[in-house]
């Protein structure tokens, strides 16, 4: 009988070889990845909280996996979206700037490891689209603010194609900063609102130029016979908080709650604080964030109304291209990612900005959809921005080409178990280290200004209003053992 079995065989491979028969393999599937800058996780409903309407990101938090709790690396754009990518914690100051990306890859020579995660789908047969702010620049081009746009590719081996309709802006920086007459902050230098209420269509800001776009882009990739990564990246939540009126009518402002955590935490030097100076920049509003004369509430309310409203304005432009990528029927083998550079104080601790190695800052959104994985799970693991990349090669069946700091979390989208040994997440800014463990964040500075150390119990205090490190130095002590996982030399280089 075996011998039957063993000629039945034998005869199979000689009729494939001779026919050139082709065995059909798993089709990998397509990867839709949508960045959204300044995005935080605290007001939506998709965390638990039923503040902004956004009923695109409800909707795909509701067919995928929430990550409740994820950091990323470092609380600016142009880090936090250089140590993603790569899938590496800082090494050194360079990667601590927005310009990361810029001293760290585009002006590298290519050499046998990719450059980001996208450059190694690349090189394993994925075609490669970038749509507006991906990498730090805006388009994806390195060039200042008030210059003409450049040639020269931030990440220029990560994309077959690198894409963005500037509108009557003209380039990608201006439509950055853009207002719906087409001005921009730059050319009026500084002297604008942090906010607008447009009497525009979507298309009368740059997002919604950019969801067209990459509609149109959708439509063509199904037609290719190779597997696409299409990253999609838009620009509000970030200031200026411009958004169509419809979206401000969302929202009754009187009935806008202010910050749980309004005040500066408790045992802290304002050293570690953010000096809210990018909100400040903005001359024309009416009110200047300072720790010692506060946003009046009025004030405040009327900026977490803009910013709920870019929030539901983005919302609209990812539920349109969700929506397309569901009538072409390229859901059914395409992973969805929806991710936050960082997140963003609304008068938390004082503070209008990121930069800051406080909970309000670090903690990011991060929503993925897997074909053929049943969603509409919490996964409440502290988990890293770092681990975006071994993860998607693991979906994608690609091989790592060389080891990150990042590890994989896809046992935790089939079995949601903890790895308690693993459960932490590292954060690096404003001359610190912070660790957030399950419980607790401990932050370390390399400064003269003390206290040095700051320890908040997510549990007793979940808003950081107090540090606790004085009280609590066995504790300090034993979870400094896991800060030194860190890259604790750093600040030495």
């Amino acid at each position: 009988m075996r011998s039957n079995y063993t000629t039945l065989l034998l005869t199979l491979l000689f009729v494939i070889a001779e026919f050139n028969i082709v065995i059909a393999q798993p089709k990998r599937p397509n990867i839709l990845f949508i960045a959204v800058d300044d995005l935080r996780p605290f007001d939506l409903p998709s965390y638990g909280n039923p503040v902004i309407k956004s009923p695109a990101i409800n909707l795909l938090a509701s067919q995928g996996f929430v990550f409740n709790n994820q950091y990323v690396a470092v609380p600016t754009c142009g880090a936090s979206r250089c140590s993603m990518i790569t899938g590496m914690y800082p090494k050194t100051r360079e990667h601590l700037s927005n310009e990361a990306s810029v001293l760290t890859i585009s002006k590298k020579p290519k050499t046998e490891v990719p450059e980001t995660f996208i450059d190694n789908l690349r090189r394993n047969g994925y075609y490669t689209v970038g749509i507006g702010k991906i990498s730090h620049s805006a388009d994806g081009y390195v060039y200042p603010y008030s210059s003409s746009k450049s040639n020269v590719l931030e990440w220029p081996n990560s994309w077959d194609e690198m894409l963005f309709d500037a509108g009557k802006w003209g380039t990608g920086w201006n439509a950055f900063f853009g207002y719906s007459d087409y001005s921009n902050r730059n050319a009026q230098k500084n002297m604008v609102k942090p906010y607008e209420i447009g009497e525009v269509h979507d298309e009368g800001y740059p997002d919604g130029l950019t969801a067209n776009l990459a509609i149109k882009k959708l439509n063509e990739l199904d037609r290719k016979k190779e597997p696409f990564f299409l990253a999609v990246g838009f620009f509000k939540p970030h200031l200026p908080f411009n958004a169509p009126k419809k979206y401000w009518d969302l929202y009754d402002e009187s009935n806008i709650q202010l910050t749980p955590a309004p005040s500066i935490p408790k045992n802290i030097n304002y050293a570690s604080l953010n000096e809210s100076s990018e909100f400040n920049g903005y001359k024309l509003g009416e009110e200047k964030a300072t720790f010692e004369n506060p946003l009046s509430d009025s004030y405040a309310r009327k900026i977490r109304h803009a910013y709920y409203a870019s929030v539901s304005y983005t919302d609209t432009q990812i539920g349109k291209l969700l929506t397309a990528l569901s009538e072409s029927g390229l859901d059914k083998n395409t992973i969805v990612v929806l991710w936050s550079d960082h997140g963003w104080h609304l008068g938390d601790n004082s503070i209008w900005g990121k930069h800051t190695l406080f909970e309000w800052a670090l903690k990011n959104v991060f929503i993925l959809k897997v074909p053929g994985m049943k969603g509409g799970k919490g996964i409440n693991q502290i988990t890293s921005a770092v681990d975006i990349y071994p993860s998607l090669m693991e979906l994608c069946n690609v091989k790592m080409p060389h080891k990150t700091d990042g590890k994989s979390f896809v046992p935790l989208l089939r079995n949601n178990k903890k790895n308690k040994s693993e459960n932490v997440a590292y954060g690096y800014y404003n001359n610190g280290i912070t660790m957030r463990t399950d419980r607790y964040r401990l932050t370390k500075y390399f400064r003269k200004k003390e206290p040095l150390v700051e320890l908040y119990d997510h549990i007793n205090d979940p808003y950081e209003n107090e540090n606790i490190a004085s009280k609590n130095p066995k504790l300090v002590n034993t979870l400094m053992r896991l800060l030194d996982n860190a890259n604790i030399d750093l600040y030495k280089k």
